[in-house]
């Protein structure tokens, strides 16, 4: 590391200084050293310092503390990234009105991948458990990172769904990295740092204090090209993971529950709000596909691409895919799947045929193509 690493994890260990603010001081200032070494008049005199943050900055403790936390930094092996200095930080945050200013990282994965999010509730019904686990794990087939918080309940299982499809996957975590939270998450933690990343904006020993998980949240958000919530109540931090998303301009994609049930109530009121209902991993595919097909592997690529004609087609031609995914069918039934005629099956499969979509066995049986 550079001997300028200090000053950029000094800056970012003022935790009673918003992430907008910081971002503010590195546009002014260049490099948080300049700050370390201004005049305390200096910094006093400008307009977008309050009295607050000039206190922070002019505070010799912290100063006292970042030679341990640079120490812990080297230990644990953790990676920096930090705003608008390296080129390995994720482009896809500089969207976000307050970015982190450093994203510290154990793991070995590009963060400009490809990317989805999945959250939901910590106290999670089984259907819920399922359902993210199988979003992951499908989406992690096509080569995508699933994202999540590596909380309890959904977040856990998302992250599990992604590592049994042999997939990447990345854990923002609302605590310094040398912190494992929740505690029997441990192996988990090493897991996804074999597979993918474990990231945080907070320095090392920062406590999982509950406050720092809201903002944690919105770099969930961020680093993704889309939200799945799969079960929330009412009120939830899944929810505000979804309002960050919708304020970065991403998708957000909700999967419908039990109107009897507390964790069914964020997500139906999602739907109702405008997020799109997701039943099956191409209801994602087909919005984010414009963004994967560059980004993915070229052995994954042939999924994508069948995604991507996928959303041009009609209602019907959808249906008889749908029916074709789990298993090649006669074209008797899949006229008496669909609710057409034989005439009419017979012209949508000779269409999605001539695409390249489905083929032909013999005895008028249909598969999705290979």
């Amino acid at each position: 590391m550079n001997q300028d690493i200090i000053y950029w994890v000094w800056l970012s260990s003022l935790l009673q200084i918003s992430p907008r603010k910081k971002i503010e001081l590195i546009q002014y200032f260049k490099e948080p050293q300049y700050i370390w070494h201004s005049r305390n008049e200096d910094l006093k005199n400008l307009p977008f310092i309050s009295e607050s943050m000039f206190k922070q900055l002019t505070d010799p403790e912290p100063r006292k503390k970042v030679d341990k936390l640079i120490e812990i930094i080297y230990r644990e092996d953790i990676h920096i990234y930090r705003y608008n200095y390296d080129k390995s930080y994720p482009d896809i945050l500089y969207n976000m009105y307050d970015p982190p200013l450093i994203l510290y990282s154990k793991g070995c994965i590009n963060l400009n991948e490809m990317a989805v999010a999945i959250v939901g509730a910590r106290k999670a019904t089984s259907y819920g458990l399922k359902t993210a686990e199988k979003f992951a794990f499908e989406l992690a087939s096509y080569g995508i990172t699933v994202i999540s918080g590596m909380a309890r309940g959904i977040d856990s299982q998302a992250h599990i769904g992604a590592l049994k499809a042999g997939g990447k996957t990345i854990a923002v975590l609302g605590c310094g990295l040398d912190i494992v939270y929740p505690p029997e998450n441990r192996q988990l933690m090493e897991n996804i740092i074999n597979n993918g990343a474990v990231v945080s904006e907070y320095p090392p020993g920062t406590q999982p204090l509950p406050y720092n998980f809201p903002a944690r949240n919105r770099i969930i958000s961020g680093l993704s090209h889309g939200v799945v919530v799969v079960e929330a109540a009412s009120k939830s931090g899944s929810l505000i993971t979804a309002d960050f998303a919708l304020e970065q301009g991403k998708e957000v994609f909700a999967v419908p529950g039990n109107i009897n049930n507390i964790n069914s109530r964020g997500t139906n009121k999602l739907i109702k709000e405008g997020a799109k209902l997701v039943s099956d991993v191409e209801d994602i595919l087909e919005e984010i596909i414009e963004f994967s097909v560059q980004k993915i592997p070229e052995k994954k690529r042939k999924n994508l691409i069948y995604s991507s004609i996928y959303k041009e087609l009609n209602t019907v031609e959808k249906s008889i895919l749908k029916e074709l995914k789990y298993e090649p069918l006669h074209i008797d039934r899949i006229a008496e799947k669909c609710n057409i005629s034989i005439q009419d099956a017979n012209v949508l499969l000779t269409t999605l045929e001539l695409k390249g979509i489905i083929e032909q066995l013999p005895g008028k049986v249909f598969c999705i193509s290979q």
